[in-house]
């Protein structure tokens, strides 16, 4: 790679890593984020049924500790236990990853006569990988660009490798990174897949998946991202 072409990709390059979460939970109660809300939610019902927990939609003091427990987590703010929009979205997002099993491309979406290629799933938040119809790894979770980064959508093909990135922007390690579109790339972070409200633009992944994914892409396979995240 030129080191034009390098210098650019290092300073397009971009992290998930991002600020703790401030997105609003609505009418949250006013106690403060050190202690465990009394409090039930509008999603009371949802998220104790999620959690496992008696489901009567009243707040209890082992409701909050599993709701608080689930928030710390994924890194959702304030980790009060309220069960809030942004919790019960979450684990609705969850819900709907499991449902899928082992056919993420039933919908036909990700393109099949293009051999091996990796296909990413904004409105799911899942990536996986196939070889025509067959399914070669994956389903995985991703995290993919939150609101006015998003990860942009389209055919693309991976153009750079660089598995020991480091972002000059954020000055933060981007390991396994595979590049598809300007400063767009794979790689792993130490963050939960469901950690809101999402990257700077880059496909997050676990490190077990970014490693999972370097040892079968290599450079001029194709990407399809499609679908639009939810909260974008």
């Amino acid at each position: 790679m030129g080191d034009i072409r390098r210098r650019g990709a290092i300073a397009l390059g971009i992290t998930g890593l991002v600020a703790p979460l401030t997105l609003a939970l609505g009418s949250v109660p006013a106690q403060a984020a050190a202690s465990c809300t009394t409090q039930a939610g509008p999603y009371q019902k949802q998220v104790e049924k999620f959690l496992g927990r008696p489901v009567d939609g009243k707040q209890s003091a082992a409701d909050c500790k599993a709701i608080r427990a689930f928030q710390t987590k994924h890194g959702i703010t304030p980790n009060i236990g309220y069960a809030g929009s942004v919790t019960w979205g979450v684990m609705d997002l969850m819900n709907k990853q499991k449902a899928v099993g082992n056919k993420p491309n039933a919908a036909g979406k990700c393109p099949t006569n293009k051999g091996r290629i990796v296909c990413v799933n904004l409105t799911l938040q899942i990536s996986w990988i196939q070889d025509g119809s067959r399914l070669v790894y994956g389903p995985v979770p991703v995290r993919t660009g939150r609101n006015g980064y998003e990860t942009r959508t389209g055919l693309k093909k991976i153009y750079w490798r660089d598995i020991d990135h480091v972002s000059n922007i954020y000055n933060v390690p981007m390991p396994y990174s595979q590049f598809f579109d300007g400063g767009q790339a794979f790689h792993s972070v130490n963050l939960s897949m469901w950690n809101p409200p999402g990257s700077h633009g880059c496909v997050n992944m676990t490190p077990t998946t970014a490693k999972k994914y370097w040892s079968l892409l290599k450079n001029g396979d194709d990407v399809f991202v499609y679908g639009r995240k939810p909260g974008t």
